[in-house]
């Protein structure tokens, strides 16, 4: 995710490259300039003062792309923005049953028993950002997890539920020591819960993106447009069609690659959510949590591209 500098001028935004959308549309954009220069060219020198096509379809079309591509935009950052807000409750609910685990189970006896609960909950966290990614790296969990739980996960297709049910079993052998309140169970399942509904919603908007012919049908008009707006614009502002014409398809291009970017909010693009750094940070809420002062260092942002991971 790019985390930009709290003080960086207006200026240098407007010339900034690194991190933004035109590295991905760099080669699309080439290609509509080389073809601008080309139209302009040939229209300039064996056409001059003849009209190729007029700017009305030109117009019309502009209009009604504009509209699709700020709809398709806006429910991509509603998809961002619920993603956002879902892993917000993860880190509550993280902090939460970790006061829980270590104000509601009776200390006599427990140290272990608590202690593996709340490392579990840290490879929770971890497992949900892998799922989320489709990758699965069992070093993260080395530190939290003994071997046969690593090897009872790495079996399991949904791996945070996994972690989720062995936590559950956790708690429960717990009220079988009665070392768990009959009143205070309900609380610590409830924060079980919640976890596994949040997980739900992550998982609701990963497997169900924008329908795909949607998709589709906006790149390929965006193409079009782009592409041929040369030859509308050429016997109006002439030897300045290729400045004109790039102007025009990096806002389209621009947009449309963005939605693009935004609608998948787990991966690794620029744009994307910082999963890595926002699990790292509950992992040292807990282990501080715990009383421990040997905790992993924070993620901060690429100081080259300001991209935070």
């Amino acid at each position: 995710m790019i985390v930009p500098e709290k003080k960086e001028h207006w200026f240098h935004l407007i010339f900034r490259i690194r991190g933004t959308i035109i590295l991905q549309i760099r080669y699309r954009l080439l290609a509509v300039i080389l073809i601008s220069i080309i139209v302009t060219v040939i229209q300039q020198n064996y056409f001059f003062g003849h009209t190729l096509f007029s700017t009305t379809p030109f117009s019309l079309i502009g209009l009604a792309l504009g509209i699709f591509l700020g709809f398709r935009n806006n429910t991509s950052y509603d998809r961002f923005w619920e993603a956002r807000k879902l892993w917000g409750g993860v880190v509550n609910y993280a902090r939460s049953i970790t006061r829980q685990i270590e104000t509601l189970i009776a200390p006599e006896d427990t140290d272990e028993e608590r202690k593996a609960l709340v490392y579990q909950t840290i490879a929770y966290v971890h497992c949900l950002r892998m799922h989320l990614r489709n990758e699965w790296k069992p070093q993260y969990l080395n530190n939290l997890l003994s071997e046969k739980q690593i090897s009872y996960l790495t079996g399991q297709l949904n791996r945070p539920i996994g972690l989720l049910h062995l936590m559950g079993k956790g708690l429960q052998e717990l009220y079988q020591r009665e070392a768990i309140h009959p009143q205070h169970l309900p609380t610590l399942e409830h924060s079980l819960e919640q976890l596994t509904n949040l997980q739900g919603g992550c998982e609701r908007i990963k497997s169900t993106p924008i329908p795909f012919s949607y998709n589709i049908l906006l790149h390929r008009i965006v193409a079009i447009y782009c592409f041929t707006l040369p030859f509308g614009l050429v016997s109006i502002t002439g030897w300045l069609t290729p400045l004109v014409t790039t102007l025009v398809a990096y806002a389209f291009l621009g947009i449309d690659a963005i939605g693009d970017e935004i609608e998948e909010p787990f991966g690794y693009d620029s744009n994307d959510l910082p999963l890595s750094a926002i699990t790292t940070m509950i992992e040292v809420n807990l282990r501080q949590g715990l009383g421990e002062t040997e905790v992993p260092e924070l993620r901060v942002p690429d100081p080259l591209s300001q991209i935070l991971d």
